[in-house]
């Protein structure tokens, strides 16, 4: 049996996520990764800020830093800087890392700090009432869109990749292993990895938009869910409204805080003569 018990905070449950939401499927992923990368718990901080997906550090025995709406990577980048030894574990939400933070996203992405990202999309802004989020697809509801979304969706992914993480990867919840898989891959990465969770959320995604229970979600993804390889091959009509699975994007590039500790030994070396 694998040994999520040593991983949790048994105190903290039940949790709160509701019945079907994919928080959980995530959570156990990112455990199995970071099991399989035999990284110590002390070696490990686990940042989020506020939705659904940041209640994660509150059930896991990390060390775990819950911060303010859209500031977990802001949190997570002073950090890093402070600890480089340090392996930072960022998990957020749609809303949380593309909306309020989407600045600070894009800037790490930019800069390639030595992070992971783990971004539960599931479309929605669940715990705050089920506005639409920068990811609701255009022509669905939520309580700031009663009538449809008109607003185009953000691709979280091509957002990373254009913005210069050297990592991403997307999976779904169906594709459970598969998902732990590319978060395990991005703790090994050095640089800014971003993977891609889509979960779904069966309380304010699902219901406004009459797409049934989990299950029936679960095998939407099933469906819909394209491997990348078979993607890059296809026409745009064909992947209309297709989810493309898989690692999107692996590049080497210069991280920050070598580039940084570089940079102060060679202002220190110039002081000095």
């Amino acid at each position: 049996m694998f040994p999520y018990e040593k991983y949790l905070r048994r105190n903290k449950f039940p949790h709160i996520w509701c019945t079907g939401c994919g928080c959980g499927i995530v959570l156990k992923a990112l455990l199995r990764a970071i099991e399989k990368s035999k990284i110590a718990k002390d070696d490990i901080a686990l940042v989020s800020g506020i939705g659904c997906s940041s209640r994660t550090p509150g059930y896991v025995d990390f060390n775990t830093l819950h911060t303010t709406h859209g500031r977990a990577i802001a949190f997570a980048t002073g950090l890093k800087l402070a600890k480089k030894e340090l392996n930072v574990i960022v998990v957020t939400g749609d809303g949380d890392a593309t909306a309020i933070g989407g600045n600070h996203f894009i800037h790490a992405a930019r800069r390639n700090l030595d992070m992971t990202v783990v971004i539960y999309n599931n479309y929605i802004y669940g715990m705050t009432g089920g506005q639409a989020s920068p990811t609701t697809p255009a022509g669905k509801k939520g309580s700031t869109a009663p009538y449809g979304n008109i607003e185009p969706a953000f691709d979280v992914s091509a957002l990373a990749i254009a913005a210069g993480a050297s990592f991403v990867a997307r999976s779904t919840c169906y594709h459970a292993v598969q998902l732990d898989k590319y978060i395990h891959k991005g703790l090994l990465k050095k640089g800014f990895s971003v993977i891609e969770a889509m979960t779904p959320c069966p309380t304010y995604y699902a219901r406004p938009n009459r797409l049934g229970n989990v299950v029936d979600m679960m095998h939407w993804y099933k469906e819909n869910s394209i491997p990348v390889e078979i993607a890059r091959k296809v026409s745009e009509q064909e992947k209309k409204e297709k989810i493309t699975i898989g690692i999107l994007h692996d590049a080497e590039r210069p991280e920050y805080c070598e580039e940084y500790q570089k940079l102060s030994a060679r202002i220190m070396k110039t002081d000095n003569k």
